[in-house]
């Protein structure tokens, strides 16, 4: 049996595709950038002194950090009508859920960069007069960004693949645009490679800009 590869599908399924792909970023990048400051939030407050503030936090952390994201994506889309009677889009819950799931991930990230730095420094900064916002600010979080940013890197590229989950609540980003192309034109093979390929491309900068960070970092140590 031969197989012929449609050159002209490929080109003519190209413009849904990046269509598709752009969904993505807009599912992508936002979940990223308020994940990670929503980890930084929740970290400050898994490491704080205060119970009030230190267990919620870790019964956030454990709770999307324990379940399938999956899962967290669909409950936002069909538990919120039933809970406070709002229904949301598909967009807004999976963005909703990949965001809240990040930020879980985030926090261990700020929480282990956070706990790494050597306690003479904040003992240093306090003799020194400043107080733990600034202690933070200036001493802290500067290091950590440094020592975190390849385990960030990863975190990003593990969500630019999660976004695909959003397809099961019909959001027209890259996969569903897929699944829809297969199932009309019967030709998964084109289709799904050429999404393979599109995903790559997306990601492998962060893969490749990860590595490096990793090598500098492990020379400098």
């Amino acid at each position: 049996m031969t197989y012929e590869i449609d050159f002209d599908l490929l080109l003519r399924s190209l413009p849904v595709l990046l269509r598709g792909l752009l969904v993505t970023v807009q599912l992508w990048i936002p979940s990223i950038l308020i994940g990670l400051f929503a980890g930084l939030i929740l970290a400050l407050a898994r490491i704080s002194k205060s119970p009030a503030l230190r267990v919620p936090s870790l019964l956030y952390i454990e709770l999307f950090r324990d379940t399938p994201v999956l899962i967290q994506l669909i409950w936002f889309f069909y538990a919120f009508p039933i809970i406070i009677g709002v229904q949301l889009s598909p967009f807004t819950a999976a963005l909703l859920g990949l965001t809240l799931n990040t930020s879980a991930y985030s926090a261990e990230i700020f929480r282990g960069g956070i706990q790494s730095i050597a306690q003479g420094q904040w003992e240093g900064a306090r003799a020194l007069g400043m107080r733990r916002s600034m202690i933070l600010r200036r001493i802290i979080l500067p290091q950590v960004l440094k020592r975190m940013l390849p385990a960030f890197t990863n975190r990003a590229i593990e969500v630019a693949k999660m976004s695909s989950l959003a397809s099961v609540l019909s959001v027209h980003e890259l996969m569903y645009q897929a699944r829809l192309l297969s199932s009309t034109y019967y030709r998964p093979l084109e289709i799904l490679t050429t999404v393979a390929f599109i995903y790559f491309v997306l990601i492998y900068p962060g893969t490749w800009l990860s590595a490096r960070l990793e090598r500098r970092m492990a020379e400098k140590a």
